[in-house]
Formats: C-alpha cells, structure tokens, sequence
C-alpha cells in the first residue's frame, strides 16, 4: 500500500562490517536480505543502505531509487588484527569487543546523525548499537540477528546493549527463542522474521515441466548451494554420495558457493562448543601432521575425494544470486547437510521452486521443512542417514513430485519476500507509534 510522502518513514540499514556486498548483485546471505527486503520497503517508506566498501571515504551508489553508501573498513583490519591476538591469548572472543568494527560504526553513526532517520536497523554486530545510538539519540533501533551470537557472547555486555534497542528480530523462531530464555526482561521485544524466497510461478512452472521429464531420466542430479565451509557439512554429503552412487551409478551432485568462505574457528568452534558435532569439526582447524600447516577445508575436500567421486560431483564456486535458478531448475532433490544453522535461504529457495528438500534437524531448517510432507529432515552429522534419505527420494519418483508441489505452497504462504517484507513494515509501524 503506497503512502504519502508526509507518512513515509525513513530507514537506515547497516549490514555487518563481515562481508564487501555488491548490490544490486549480492552473493552473501545477509546482502540477499538486505536488497530483497530494501527493495520492498522503498515501496513505503525511505531506504538507505550502509554496506562495507573498499575505497579511504565513504561512497554513494543509487540503485531503483534507493541510496547505498559504501563505507571503508580498512582502519577495521588492523584493529582486528591487534584483537585477534590480544584477546584469543586471554580467552575472550573478539567478537564480544566493542572495538569490533568500530570504525565502520563510528562513520555509520557520524553520518546517519545527517540524514535524521526515524529507524536504523542494524544486521547481527550489537556492538553497533550504543555507538549508533550515542550519535542519534532519537532514534528507534532494531537488531537484526542472523546468528547465536546475543545467546552465546559475555551476558552482562550483550544485555547492556539491548537495554538500547527497541526491537530484537530473529531470522528463524530457533534464534528468537535463545534470546527470550536467556534475556526474558527484553522477551516482548523479540519477534521472528524468516528469511524470504522470490516466488516466481513462471520459473516454477517451468521447473515443473523439466523435473517431471527428469523422473524419465537415470541422471538425476542433487543440488546443494551454501559456503563450502566445515558446519555446512560437504564432507559429510559427499561421503554419503559415496553409497548413493553404489545404487545410481548415473547420480551427479552440483555444489554451488564459495569455495573460500569458510568460518574461523573462533567463530564457529569455539562460540558453539556446546554441542560435540560441531566440537568434532576442530579437526578442520589442526596442523597437517606431515607438513605443521592448516590446510583449508577446500583442500582438505579434495584429499578425501577418490577419483570415482570425483566424477560424480561439480564444485561450481561462487555464483551471482540471479543465476541460482537454473541449478535449482535442473536439479531433482535440493540438500542442506548442515550441523549449524540459523535459516539458510537455499532451503525456501528450493521448495519456492518445488523441489524436495532434505535438511539436518538442526537451528531453524526444521522450521522451514514439514518432515515427510515438504521434504526430510535427518540428524545432523550422519553420513549412513543422509544416504538414506536421498535414495529414499530417488527410489520414490512420485514422492518427489508431492513433496515438491507442497514445499512451493509452504514457501508461497510463508516465505515470500512480499510476505516477510510486509511483516517487517508492520513492525516498523509499531515502532513508530510507540
């Protein structure tokens, strides 16, 4: 619904300092949200845009009529690089820091003050918040979170930053609900908004018609699109592509994402260290024993696999987010191996384009799949069981197809951009009227 030029808000996004996001053509998951969720609002309301960028001064693009300013992260480099080595020596994860991109934030902070926005609404760093908030004092925040970090990271310094924020958003209701246990004075504050899908009932159709002639086919083709990183699980699914080929000598695996994004071990290991499947991937992070250097995941990938596998897997790399559709359109059965998760987009993604799904029971992924209805969700870190259940698809033609129809349904009714872009503004209203 369109709105006065008086009654427009106006919003300031500030994605992370983690990842350089091009947009329009974002290729990270934050950056997807970002643009595809900015693009929707600027329908209502006001929307600017703060991204990392790689020039001395910040620097301003507009796209579709909305202002993205590029702001420069290199002072951030070295501050990082001095916390890294203080901090891990005394056993506190950087992360927690406030000096944590500050400089990024500062100039955030320094030039939103300009523009006098009625929101800011900040993507995962709650270090940004005070910053921000000391520099605007008027103004509504809301903190983003596509991560475990407000339920992981020291309680007293993440709870006085909260005190700062008007809303609290989780990206699945596994992340949201973390956060009510662990701060139940805030718990009013927090509300789920999942991530979205482009619903496109053209391509969908489409994908129809091909995967309906594939089920003809022998060459049936598994997709998997995430970073090829250790908690995303490639080494476990390629090990159970190992006993999938033994019964479908034809089967091809395509795996599309980065091939040089994998999370530090400060990040991911030891944040998560309460759960042992996830401990179990420190193996990823030691010393090569011959050589006493750390190979990176991707090489360590490549060493396992034998030359017969390797005939029946595709490292794509890294793809601009536009061209995603058609690995989705050619493939037959769409698999997330993860062992940790928030929401990942893929998963909507794939079911948006009537695919069956199969997913680890693990953060929010059983949120976006109905088991046995939309797809299947296995345990996580089992390679025997992930084998299971792709023959189980691939020996089941039919089930497929039902599987696929549902999962468009589920995605249409709830993860649509549309769906979860009007979601967000509503709370923007709220915010406002408070």
């Amino acid at each position: 619904m369109l709105v006065s030029k008086k009654e427009r808000q106006k919003i300031a996004v500030v994605n992370q300092g983690l990842a350089y996001s091009s947009f329009p053509c974002p290729t990270d998951s934050v950056g997807i949200v970002i643009y595809e969720l900015a693009q929707r609002l600027a329908v209502d309301c006001d929307v600017m845009v703060y991204t990392p960028g790689k020039n001395f001064l910040i620097n301003r693009k507009c796209h579709d009529g909305i202002n993205y300013f590029y702001v420069p992260r290199r002072f951030d480099r070295i501050i990082i690089r001095f916390l890294e080595k203080i901090l891990q020596r005394s056993n506190n994860n950087f992360l927690n820091s406030q000096l944590f991109y500050i400089h990024y934030a500062l100039q955030i902070a320094n030039h939103l003050r300009k523009h006098k926005c009625d929101i800011v609404h900040i993507h995962s760093l709650s270090q940004f918040v005070p910053i921000i908030k000391a520099f605007n004092p008027e103004i509504k925040i809301v903190l983003h979170m596509h991560c475990q970090w407000l339920s992981q990271l020291d309680y007293q310094t993440i709870y006085r930053r909260l005190k700062k924020v008007d809303l609290i958003i989780g990206c699945s209701e596994y992340i949201t609900e973390k956060v009510r246990r662990r701060f139940p004075e805030f718990a009013a504050k927090c509300k789920t908004i999942y991530n979205g899908v482009n619903i496109d009932s053209c391509t969908t159709k489409l994908h129809l018609n091909s995967h309906n002639q594939s089920l003809k086919n022998a060459n049936k083709r598994l997709l998997f699109v995430g970073r090829v990183s250790p908690e995303k699980g490639v080494h476990l699914l390629l090990k159970a592509l190992e006993k999938v080929v033994f019964y479908f000598p034809e089967v091809h695996l395509n795996v599309v994402g980065s091939i040089t994004g994998s999370l530090p071990k400060n990040i991911l290991v030891d944040l998560d260290n309460s759960d042992p499947k996830v401990a179990e991937l420190k193996s990823f992070y030691t010393p090569d024993p011959k050589t006493g250097k750390i190979l990176s995941y991707w090489e360590q990938l490549q060493a396992k696999i034998s030359p017969e596998l390797a005939k029946h897997v595709t490292f794509h790399g890294s793809v601009a987010h536009s061209e995603l559709d058609k690995y989705y359109r050619e493939a037959d059965i769409f698999i997330n191996s993860s062992l940790s998760e928030a929401f990942p987009i893929p998963i909507p993604e794939a079911m948006g384009r009537s695919l069956p799904v199969i997913g680890s029971r693990v953060g929010g992924i059983p949120e976006a799949i109905l088991h046995e209805k939309t797809g299947i969700v296995v345990d996580s870190g089992d390679a025997s069981i992930l084998a299971e259940a792709i023959l189980h698809l691939l020996n089941n033609d039919n089930l497929r197809v039902e599987m696929g129809k549902a999962g468009y349904q589920r995605a249409y009714e709830l993860f649509s951009w549309e769906k979860v872009s009007q979601n967000l503004l509503n709370e923007y209203k709220n915010l406002c009227e408070q």
